[in-house]
């Protein structure tokens, strides 16, 4: 699974990855929609951690597609809000 993180680059993470990523990706919905935006930001960078952590960086002239988009940390609530509208940042696998 590749993983962009904005600003930064493509990260290549392990498909099992994908549920511990919803799970963070779900707390930072929770924390827009309650307008708390330091838990906001301490999740989005929760998020980028765990993929720059679990993930091997790829190459900036290794262009893939991005399975995933992780936004920046300084993310405002107006923007966050606007991501999160359509169920949250990370998207489901298809079954």
């Amino acid at each position: 699974m590749i993983v962009r993180l904005m600003a930064e680059g493509q990260y290549e993470v392990a498909n099992d990855l994908h549920g511990r990523l919803d799970e963070i990706d779900e707390l930072a919905g929770e924390a827009a929609e309650n307008g708390n935006e330091i838990e906001l930001h301490q999740r989005l960078e929760e998020l980028a951690g765990l993929v720059r952590t679990s993930g091997q960086r790829l190459a900036d002239e290794d262009i893939r597609p991005s399975d995933l988009i992780v936004p920046p940390s300084d993310l405002s609530l107006a923007e966050a809000r606007q991501l999160f509208k359509d169920g949250g940042l990370i998207p489901d696998l298809p079954a």
